[in-house]
């Protein structure tokens, strides 16, 4: 039975992909013990990991690497420029793979081992999603020496059509539940857009969003 407090609590979002039907089944299954996740989707590709995402918006993903039809290291890459709020965080077998090493370098938050009981994995989670959780010594010496290397220097992301639509609507002056029932979406989704626009513009709130939009023409500034 459901209580009250539970009830109220915001539920964070969640997508699996793993291409065993069978681990997934039982990963959604333990994530639902839990009042503030919500497991709204699942892929067993990279490929449909990507295509979810940019439908679901999800607020984390938990990722399997090693995949075929569509690895989870690229979907990790294109999701994380796509949406740069997503929380991703490696599924993985073994904390000794380069590909994790390249899965945390191209954006993933962290990662977590298959085999932790239960339990331990829920703890791990919560460190994960609070962006508590450490890395292995081995992974974080790569990471530091990888971009210690050389700058990568940044670049504007181009905006999606659905984003620049929020914008406008922001420079507009309009509230996230008032864009949420103009666009036809939940406003969660519409605070998941903002997000993504702040990020990729290097903004620190809606004030210079909305600021950005009118000097993009996409508001009349009278």
């Amino acid at each position: 039975m459901v209580t009250k407090e539970e009830s109220l609590v915001e539920k964070a979002r969640v997508m699996l992909v793993d291409d065993h039907a069978l681990f997934r089944s039982g990963m959604a299954s333990l994530l639902s013990s839990r009042p503030d996740l919500e497991v709204v989707g699942q892929a067993e590709t990279g490929e449909e990991a990507v295509r979810l995402a940019e439908e679901l918006m999800p607020d984390l993903i938990l990722m399997d690497i090693n995949m075929p039809g569509g690895g989870g290291l690229e979907a990790t890459r294109i999701i994380k420029e796509q949406m740069p709020y997503v929380k991703i965080v490696v599924l993985t077998a073994s904390d000794e793979n380069d590909l994790l090493f390249e899965a945390v370098k191209a954006g993933a938050q962290g990662y977590l081992l298959k085999h932790l009981d239960p339990e331990q994995f829920l703890e791990e989670l919560s460190a994960q999603i609070r962006g508590e959780a450490s890395i292995s010594g081995d992974v974080a010496l790569k990471i530091i020496r990888a971009f210690s290397s050389h700058d990568v220097e940044r670049q504007q992301t181009q905006l999606t059509t659905r984003e620049l639509e929020v914008l406008k609507l922001v420079g507009e002056g309009f509230s996230n539940r008032d864009i949420a029932t103009r666009l036809f979406i939940s406003e969660n989704t519409v605070k998941n857009h903002l997000r993504n626009i702040l990020q990729k513009l290097h903004f620190e709130n809606r004030v210079q969003a909305a600021a950005y939009a009118i000097r993009r023409g996409l508001v009349d500034p009278h």
